[in-house]
């Protein structure tokens, strides 16, 4: 597996490689897909060792959330370093994201939500 995650209440938190690449885009796709698949519908992905991503690892971000969505699920995004904050915001991807700089406020929210 190329990611690791921590489940809370309904929330995995998945940490991602420090490049979101072609190269590594389709295993990480598996992956995240995989979880979804398996019941973790809520994700919460951590971006913070995250130094580049290309548009594959955008697209890997994308499918996620829309293979989330469809099971009622929701995948939100944590711990933006600046470099990937300014690409998330030139794609406008922060307007279907939701973002989080604190982990707990994260987990919080998204139990509470799938809690109402």
């Amino acid at each position: 597996m190329n990611i690791s995650n921590n489940q809370y209440g309904n929330v995995d938190v998945v940490k991602l490689p420090q490049r979101l690449i072609m190269e590594n885009s389709t295993a990480i796709r598996k992956d995240l897909l995989e979880l979804i698949a398996t019941g973790h519908r809520h994700l919460v992905l951590d971006l913070g060792k995250v130094a580049f991503v290309d548009s594959s690892g955008l697209s890997v971000m994308v499918s996620a959330l829309k293979a989330a969505h469809k099971t009622g699920g929701t995948v939100a995004l944590l711990n933006l370093t600046d470099d990937v904050r300014a690409l998330i915001e030139l794609t406008r991807m922060h307007e279907v994201f939701q973002i989080f700089a604190d982990e707990q406020a994260a987990i919080d929210q998204i139990n509470q939500e799938v809690a109402a």
